[in-house]
């Protein structure tokens, strides 16, 4: 019988394609909490304190516009509906509460665009709350419906009271499960991501510029929005682009809007420039091998199921590490093409992406023999392991 444990083995391509291993401390942010990944791989680019969880602001606002996109894709929604804008709307997020506000009249109808874009380029609060009333029926009530899609999106640590963001027990996110929602609004959204990049909006007479301050920077960003929490500072989550690649990035954790903005700028311009992507391994080539149980041979060459390139640091590729990972020996029969283990890249020692290999070709079933030779020999080598 093969034992279930964990195997490792060295990847000589990668090994040969990176420098000489060396100390290299990279990047460093200020922001106690920080996370970017790649857009079109979802590569982990830079990551510290991404677990651990903060309340959100304003970052909440992006489950809430996760929710309306869908409905919006779905049909269950329209951008020309009207809202209705109860007094609880008003009075907590609208003029009277002096916080981030589209002013949105009291007992008035406004259509879902117009909603939207308050949300997203005002961060308005009352725009929040008049969508969490009419989807729901109340702000508690829409929070159950983001938990459960955050939920449904992977989002385990992530948890949501109100659709605003504004403080209240129980409500925390965490930095890398925000970039992990913005990426996804990108993904599925694109006919409504575009709302984040406005550069202004206004409503009731009133013109207020977007509240992300990178948008001016002319560093590349895109989208999504800044936040301020009282216990865990100022933060923000953003999408940057320079020619073809593009990158999410959330920071949490600074002291002031200024040093929110010198940090992002900093991080956004070393994730764009400080990589190079590079090819290797073509279609079909051998990555490298894996254990075989109960089989005609010990050996199988395993591989990916389509061409892999990496974003390699271009000052530090010593950074890089790669290896194959698999629990095994791997029992046979193995047919070509099932998937027996995976590529664990790392940078720093993070795990930065993992990537599906597949058998390069089938082992058939061994001999009697040959079985019995092999359980011997599992037997006997499980002492040392």
């Amino acid at each position: 019988m093969p034992h279930d444990v964990r195997r490792w083995a060295p990847l000589v391509a990668v090994l040969l394609l990176l420098s000489p291993p060396a100390m290299a401390e990279g990047f460093q942010s200020k922001a106690p909490r920080a996370f970017m990944i790649d857009a079109a791989t979802g590569a982990v680019l830079y990551a510290k304190g991404a677990d651990e969880p903060f309340p959100p602001g304003s970052l909440a606002k992006l489950m809430t516009m996760e929710l309306v996109f869908r409905d919006l894709k779905q049909g269950q929604l329209s951008l020309e509906q009207t809202f209705f804008v109860s007094e609880h709307a008003w009075r907590t997020g609208g003029a009277p509460s002096r916080l981030a506000t589209m002013f949105a009249e009291v007992k008035s109808s406004v259509p879902l665009e117009a909603l939207i874009r308050g949300a997203v380029v005002q961060l308005a609060n009352d725009a929040c709350i008049v969508i969490a009333e009419a989807m729901a029926g109340s702000e508690s009530d829409f929070a159950r419906l983001m938990n459960a899609r955050a939920r449904a999106l992977g989002l385990e640590s992530s948890t949501f009271v109100n659709p605003t963001g504004l403080p209240a027990e129980g409500q925390q996110v965490t930095a890398r499960e925000i970039t992990a929602l913005a990426r996804h609004l990108w993904l599925e959204y694109p006919a409504y991501y575009r709302y984040f990049a406005e550069p202004a909006f206004e409503w009731n007479g009133i013109y207020q510029r977007n509240r992300n301050p990178l948008l001016a920077l002319e560093v590349g960003v895109d989208g999504l929005v800044a936040g301020h929490a009282d216990q865990s500072g100022y933060a923000i989550a953003a999408s940057a682009r320079q020619g073809g690649r593009r990158i999410f990035v959330t920071l949490s954790g600074l002291d002031s809007a200024e040093e929110r903005s010198e940090e992002a700028r900093s991080i956004i311009e070393w994730g764009l420039r400080g990589f190079e992507e590079r090819r290797l391994f073509a279609n079909g080539e051998t990555v490298g091998e894996v254990e075989v149980y109960g089989g005609g041979t010990d050996r199988l060459p395993v591989r990916t199921a389509r061409p892999l390139s990496l974003l390699v640091p271009v000052e530090e590729p010593e950074r890089l590490t790669a290896r194959i990972v698999y629990r095994g020996p791997v029992p046979a029969p193995v047919e070509e093409g099932e998937e027996v283990a995976t590529l664990q890249i790392r940078l720093d020692g993070t795990l930065s992406r993992e990537v599906p290999l597949h058998a390069a070709r089938s082992v058939e079933r061994g001999s009697l023999r040959q079985r019995a030779l092999e359980a011997l020999g599992e037997l006997l080598l499980g002492w040392l392991r």
